[in-house]
């Protein structure tokens, strides 16, 4: 098994995939709405609170499924207005999302997950060190660069080429309710506060474990699928040298979603 996911894993990166990527994205409804990130950014939550509010109770079997990967989206649950399905996507911007959620995570906490992640699944062999360049150039899973990622939706939205609700993970962290309410605002439902408020108090980082402990995911033999959702760990992670790196490449676009950059972080210091 290890051995078959290092090879999935390497062809997910090769030119074969394009052909796929275009047939997952057929049958669309025109209500269809996608929950979009870069992977290792919060997804599974959100989704996660999403189900919740929009269905009731929420299990890996019944969020994978009824809130499922765009290309498994026919068995897609409808939860919106006008027969709209909530149908997950870690890909760029693509001309069919027509109105999407984003969610973006900061690159620096990004890659402490995604590396965290490959490592327990035996697809990086690499520290750290070397690992933060392959990670800044796109390099170590399917979906490009989180730069080109990002300012792929970002400019989706700014363009007008999309309805787009571009919602940062350590705000959603920080005020978790708000976030859902202002998404179930544009998704056209209505806002319950208490539902939203059950449905964080039902996914809270512990509470996933413990589904994950009860469905287990396709991560590592350590069961950490569900990590502890850290906001600004890379602080005490990376070295100047690191954090230097990560500006040079993604610089422009933390400044772009207001993260701090090294002339900030440094004025914080003093």
């Amino acid at each position: 098994m290890p051995t078959l996911r290092k090879v999935r894993h390497r062809l997910s990166k090769s030119p074969v995939r394009q052909p796929l990527v275009w047939a997952r994205h057929r049958a669309f409804n025109p209500g269809d709405v996608f929950v979009g990130s870069y992977p290792r950014s919060g997804n599974t939550w959100l989704r996660f609170m999403l189900f919740e509010i929009l269905v009731g109770q929420s299990s890996f079997n019944d969020v994978n499924q009824l809130m499922p990967d765009v290309g498994k989206h026919a068995a897609a649950m409808s939860v919106l207005p006008n027969q709209g399905r909530l149908i997950k996507t870690h890909e760029p911007f693509r001309s069919e999302y027509k109105k999407a959620i984003y969610l973006v995570r900061d690159a620096r906490d990004v890659v402490l997950s995604e590396f965290a992640y490959q490592k327990a699944l035996g697809l990086a062999k690499d520290n750290l060190e070397d690992y933060l360049p392959r990670f800044l150039q796109g390099k170590v899973n399917p979906f490009g660069s989180w730069t080109a990622h990002v300012d792929s939706w970002i400019d989706a939205k700014e363009d007008g080429r999309a309805e787009i609700f571009l919602v940062r993970f350590d705000e959603m962290r920080r005020d978790p309710e708000a976030s859902l309410a202002k998404m179930m605002d544009f998704l056209g439902m209505p806002v319950d506060w208490q539902v939203i408020h059950r449905a964080v108090t039902n996914n809270s980082v512990e509470k996933m474990r413990d589904k994950e402990k009860s469905q287990p995911q396709r991560a590592s033999a350590k069961g950490r699928f569900i990590r502890s959702g850290a906001v600004g760990g890379w602080r005490d992670k990376f070295t100047e040298a690191q954090i230097q790196l990560v500006q040079q490449y993604a610089g422009d676009t933390l400044n772009r979603l207001g993260y701090p950059g090294v002339e900030q972080l440094q004025e914080q210091l003093t």
